[in-house]
């Protein structure tokens, strides 16, 4: 049998290698246009930033290693140009002679991944707008700067790259301005969580043109300048990350049946629709483990499993890949964010009758040296308490807590039986309730009525209704240190003295600085009667994305040649 694999990396790499081990007698070729056939696409900006120093760190494998470990036939620089799929053959040009050839195939695998998204804009053939997708792409944005010493940069895109780029250049003294379309960073995210990286952001010097459309670039005197619908705004060097969209003019020529987006259509065993042509990575449709409806999700965590799926099915065991998730995580700064399903966005557009919580717990126990809060939401259906999505963003432990929840989500845990893990516990390391069963605990309770919420969005118009009763349940110098208009101050421990000063006949709405004590307030509250509402979040989550919307409205002319 003889197995062609077109693209390394991720999908392709796995696939050989997992395909050899397999089936020992089978020949596997690989053609791979660039000159690296399994490289670490996420570590390419840390090494422009100097976090990765060595420019080998970041090829995974090279067609020799790969040869004496594996005997599989990588030829990098071979770019394939057509599938002749009547003659079962692919055709080869070589990149580095120009010479074209036909190579046969029993079976095809189709690893093309995705390409950045490239505007039809004015302006964007200057040499000093970059994409990073490649290591060819990375050594020269390192080339540049080394010899160029840029003192400002644009980054254009609110994405991983964009924002793992903001971090890197800013790391070698390099002002940067992040221009994005959107109106938060990190796509997974909702706004709300969003300001926290956007308060990070500013703290490092980097200024947010958020909500800012870019409509044409011009190059002159050695400047890059992008002008927006808010103004223009000049740097000596650009980097365009607005998305990908998947590589599949390959496929489409070939008549393959294509999905969402053009991306390249596959049935649960990644075959195409043509039995002996399987696909996999960033440029296949995958059906959303919450939804059940096609997505695009181009992450390497999915991509190396669908190689080796397809692999296993080439070598007769029947093998299905059953959805993502869209699992992910971003170190940006000192912060961790992470997010795993649909964010609330996503959760309106699917139809879902949702209910979110948001919470701070500690990432240990708070008796320990070094905890650090972080801020967690999680998003439930109602009726079911099915999991829709998790969103954790904080310094430590933010990971494994992701983790956690997208494992109960892809076992298909309800969101209260997340209070039932018995999850690993020592001081330095966590607390003996887990943020992660503190979140089934809220669940449960909101269930069963036990608790009611109030969000944010839901402040304004509270502050400005007689009607209702605000109390703010911190201690008075939390109070003082920062309150929202309108709130009363009566501490938790002093609830039960002072109900007198709470009328009965109004509904209370209480906030303290992380939703514990307000939590505990509400108890009290309502076993004498009283009818409660807790705010999700706490004022801590309050102040941040209060911040956040007061930074967007500055960060509009800020920096910007009107």
């Amino acid at each position: 049998m003889k197995v062609v694999i077109v693209g390394g990396v991720a999908g392709g790499a796995s696939a050989a290698a997992r395909l050899r081990r397999l089936n020992e007698n089978a020949q596997i070729v690989i053609f791979e246009r660039t000159g690296y056939m399994s490289y670490a696409n996420c570590g390419l900006p840390y090494y422009i930033g100097g976090e990765i120093g060595d420019e080998e760190e970041l090829t995974l494998q090279t067609p020799e290693a790969f040869w004496d470990r594996f005997r599989v036939d990588v030829r990098v620089h071979h770019e394939v140009t057509k599938i002749n799929r009547e003659r079962k053959t692919v055709t080869v040009k070589n990149l580095e002679n120009g010479k074209t050839y036909e190579e046969g195939y029993d079976k095809l695998i189709l690893s093309p991944g995705a390409k950045p998204v490239k505007p039809d804009m004015k302006g964007l053939d200057s040499p000093l707008i970059f994409t990073l997708r490649t290591v060819e792409d990375t050594l020269g944005i390192k080339s540049f700067i080394d010899s160029r010493k840029p003192k400002s940069a644009l980054v254009v895109g609110g994405g991983f790259i964009g924002m793992e780029m903001c971090e890197n250049l800013a790391a070698l003294g390099i002002s940067v301005s992040l221009i994005g379309r959107s109106d938060h960073l990190f796509p997974p995210f909702d706004f709300d969580m969003a300001c926290a990286l956007h308060a990070e952001a500013e703290r490092h010097g980097v200024t947010l043109l958020l909500d800012t459309e870019v409509n044409a670039f011009e190059t002159k005197d050695e400047k890059i300048t992008a002008f927006t619908d808010n103004g223009a705004i000049s740097a000596d060097m650009a980097l365009l990350s607005i998305g990908v969209s998947p590589e599949s003019s390959l496929a489409a020529d070939a008549g393959l049946k294509l999905g969402l987006k053009n991306s390249i259509y596959v049935n649960n065993s990644l075959q195409t629709s043509d039995p002996d042509i399987y696909a996999v990575g960033d440029a296949i449709e995958v059906s959303h483990i919450v939804t059940a409806k096609k997505a695009l999700i181009s992450l390497a965590g999915p991509a190396n499993k669908q190689g080796r799926i397809a692999a296993d099915n080439i070598c007769g065991i029947n093998s299905e890949y059953k959805g993502s998730l869209g699992s992910s995580v971003l170190k940006f700064f000192n912060l961790t964010a992470a997010s795993a399903g649909l964010n609330e966005e996503a959760a309106k557009r699917a139809g879902y009758d949702f209910e979110k919580i948001i919470l701070s717990p500690m990432s240990h126990a708070s008796y320990y040296p070094g905890g650090s809060a972080m801020t967690v939401k999680v998003i439930f259906e109602r009726k079911t308490q099915k999991l829709l999505g998790a969103q954790i963003v904080g310094y430590d432990g933010v990971d494994k807590r992701i983790d956690v929840i997208a494992t109960a989500m892809r076992a298909g845990l309800k969101g209260s039986e997340l209070a039932e893990l018995e999850l690993a516990y020592a001081p330095p390391y966590s607390s003996a309730k887990d943020p992660v069963n503190m979140v089934g605990f809220m669940i449960e309770n909101i269930s069963n009525g036990l608790v009611k919420q109030f969000h944010y969005e839901d402040i304004d118009a509270l502050v400005n209704n007689k009607s209702v009763f605000l109390l703010d349940s911190r201690t008075p110098g939390e109070y003082a240190r920062g309150h929202i208009d309108g709130f009363v101050n009566i501490p938790v421990d002093s609830i039960r003295e002072r109900l007198d000063e709470i009328p009965k006949h109004k509904p209370v709405y209480v906030i303290c600085q992380s939703g514990l004590r307000s939590y505990l307030t509400c108890r009290i509250l309502s076993e004498n009667g009283y009818n409660c509402y807790n705010f999700s979040g706490g004022y801590r989550f309050y102040s941040t994305v209060k911040h956040g919307k007061e930074q967007a409205k500055r960060t509009f002319s800020c920096g910007m040649n009107n």
